[in-house]
């Protein structure tokens, strides 16, 4: 199916910098292929504003974004999800909801750039550095032949896009 339009649900604990840089970055880098979203298991209710000034950069509108629960995607109405990813620690380790449909899912931990401290320009590198790490593995992942490829090798493949170093 190439014509088809993959869900993508990316996963932190706070949803607050990691995994809404990442929902934009699918989204844009995807071309139409790829609709990315965010949550956390449990949302600190704001985004950082390092993280919507990156997010800003990518032509991706910020009017929407917001912290959110997890609990959001797992409900019946919710869009069903071709891909579930965690991108930190934290949410890796959790139990996660059961989410329709059975999504693939993969681990791609990256550094919390919320916790940098120091100068807001030390903040802002720290961010730029992990945009840029998430943005590599983004440009591997919407450029998989997913239409040509099996199920088991489209799971191989995504996690193997979170061991890589970046």
């Amino acid at each position: 199916m190439p014509n088809k339009t993959y869900n993508v649900l990316f996963l932190c604990t706070g949803n607050s910098s990691r995994s809404i840089m990442a929902e934009a970055l699918v989204t844009t880098m995807g071309n139409g292929r790829f609709r990315g979203f965010s949550a956390g298991s449990k949302p600190n209710g704001a985004v950082n504003p390092f993280a919507i000034e990156l997010v800003e950069s990518t032509g991706y509108p910020t009017d929407q974004l917001r912290s959110k629960s997890w609990d959001e995607y797992a409900s019946s109405d919710a869009p069903q999800m071709d891909f579930i990813i965690t991108v930190c620690d934290d949410a890796a380790g959790e139990v996660c909801p059961y989410w329709p449909g059975h999504p693939m899912t993969a681990h791609w931990g990256f550094e919390d750039p919320a916790a940098a401290t120091g100068t807001d320009e030390h903040k802002r590198e720290v961010f730029h550095k992990v945009f840029r790490q998430i943005m590599a593995r983004v440009n591997i992942f919407v450029n998989l032949p997913l239409h040509t490829l099996e199920t088991n090798a489209i799971q191989h493949e995504i996690k193997r896009i979170g061991q890589q170093t970046v």
